[in-house]
């Protein structure tokens, strides 16, 4: 099975300018609180409860604005994140991550989108404003950025996702919006946030935490929630002991109130926006994190925190292997993963207006191309190629993800200007060049007759100074590295 991604372009319906935001001090507005009769329909408390469309009042449109943090220190997913944030990362072969959580809001009827970034973000900040400054979320819509800020008040960066929020309150009550949604910006799932805002209001709730049952982490970075038979929220923990995080099915029907049980936090909610900003800047306004002092703070108040439970795939890309199991799973013939080909549901990004991919006598099996590839007489099996690729004769990819590149060489005039040290070797892979599960970064020189295969089957190792790393088990080739002729790796 071969899949020819082909990037999905946004509706281009002219909106609000894209402004990206770093301000220097801004009042701290107060708004009238809004008045609202909940919603009188069926009560929605799982993602799974109902398949119709979700009627909801007043419209999210109107009245929900989206909080993503498009970054994080990227520590976990390093190298990937020496020179970009994490929401920037590539994925599937013509997007970036934070694409999956916008399109989610798109196509949940949320128009009002903030992305608060910080780390690297030059890359994240460039992507946004290219693929969302003009699409169509109607005459009230826009995607906007408020990049980190320093002030006479706040002399230090953004110390972490509450105080994040709170820094930027000024802009973010701008519009009269009744509930936020603060979402991360590297995870990867399909959620129609109308169902959880359904749950939230039909719950009354202050808070309601999306949870799920399908992460695979043992120790889930967005920590646990200790939840009951009416799924309210008892208990936060951001680091489970082993005997309490046994993730799995429950039975739910005839349960007393007595009963609970422990479920990885997705680490996205929607909150109350009169709720948010007491929180902040009245009951912790010393606070960092959102999840481990926010949250579990607003449970120990007696505040009303309530769970929403996602039934269908999710993985928070937080480490190197599970950015490399998700794209895998991409691959496969029974899709186990994400599904980009969702006609409902689709994933938006920046179109690029590339050539199609150009294949010469090549084999490939179960893998997904993006646009714009060259491939010359090779072989690739059950890998993600993105972009522009070039893989010369001979070449064989297994198993891998190559993340493409950046622009097109067409001579060694050009090579010699863009990169003096490259020893020649042009952008791409070269002839009879052997690549098994391994992830290739963006414009990355192998030369020919490399092999990229892990020989002695290393799980650790720092070669950073050679152009690539090796985590747990994978190679990683860094972005701009340049690989020698005959090198083994």
């Amino acid at each position: 099975m071969v899949v020819l991604q082909f990037s999905i372009p946004i509706p281009t319906i002219p909106t609000t300018k894209f402004p990206i935001h770093s301000p220097f001090h801004g009042p701290h507005k107060s708004m009238s609180k809004l008045q609202c009769t909940a919603s009188t329909g069926l009560f929605i408390s799982n993602s799974w409860q109902s398949e119709s469309p979700v009627s909801i009042c007043p419209p999210l449109n109107q009245s929900v604005a989206a909080i993503i943090f498009g970054d994080g220190t990227g520590s976990r997913l390093y190298p990937l994140t020496k020179s970009r944030s994490e929401g920037a990362i590539p994925i599937a072969a013509n997007y970036r991550l934070v694409d999956i959580v916008v399109s989610n809001c798109i196509n949940s009827n949320i128009n009002k989108i903030y992305a608060l970034t910080q780390f690297n973000s030059t890359s994240l900040n460039s992507h946004l404003a290219r693929a969302y400054s003009r699409v169509g979320l109607g005459k009230e819509g826009f995607v906007e950025v408020l990049a980190a800020y320093q002030s006479p008040e706040e002399q230090g960066w953004f110390q972490g996702s509450a105080d994040a929020v709170r820094r930027c309150l000024w802009v973010l009550e701008e519009h009269p919006v009744r509930e936020f949604l603060v979402l991360p910006g590297h995870h990867l799932y399909r959620m129609d946030y109308q169902k959880l805002i359904q749950a939230h209001r039909s719950n009354n709730a202050d808070i309601t935490v999306a949870v799920s049952y399908a992460a695979r982490n043992q120790n889930p970075a967005s920590g646990i929630l200790k939840v009951n038979a009416e799924n309210k929220v008892l208990e936060f923990k951001e680091k489970p002991e082993k005997e309490l995080w046994k993730p799995m099915e429950v039975e739910r029907t005839n349960k007393s109130m007595d009963d609970s049980y422990y479920i990885a936090s997705m680490g996205l909610c929607a909150i109350n926006r009169d709720a948010m900003i007491k929180l902040l800047t009245e009951y912790f306004p010393k606070a960092n994190d959102f999840g481990s002092e926010v949250i579990s703070g607003a449970i120990s108040m007696g505040m009303k925190v309530q769970s929403y439970i996602h039934d269908g795939y999710w993985e928070d890309m937080g480490t190197i292997e599970a950015y490399y199991q998700s794209n895998m799973e991409i691959t496969r013939r029974i899709a186990s993963g994400f599904k980009f080909h969702d006609r409902d549901s689709p994933v938006y990004t920046l179109p690029r207006y590339l050539p199609p991919t150009m294949i010469t006598d090549a084999i490939i099996t179960d893998s997904v191309i993006g646009d714009g590839c060259i491939f010359n007489r090779c072989k690739i099996t059950g890998s993600v190629i993105g972009m522009r690729t070039l893989l010369g004769d001979g070449a064989v990819i297994e198993d891998s993800v190559i993340m493409g590149t950046d622009i097109y060489e067409t001579d060694k005039v050009q090579r010699s200007k863009t990169e003096k040290h490259s020893m020649d070797i042009p952008i791409g892979i070269g002839e009879k060049s052997h690549i098994r599960k391994a992830i290739v970064d963006k414009n990355a020189r192998i030369g020919k007759n490399v092999k990229i295969v892990n020989i002695d089957n290393v799980k650790e190792g720092d070669r950073e100074a050679y152009g690539y790393i090796i985590s747990e088990g994978i190679v990683i080739v860094l972005r701009s590295a340049v690989i020698p002729d005959g090198s083994i790796l």
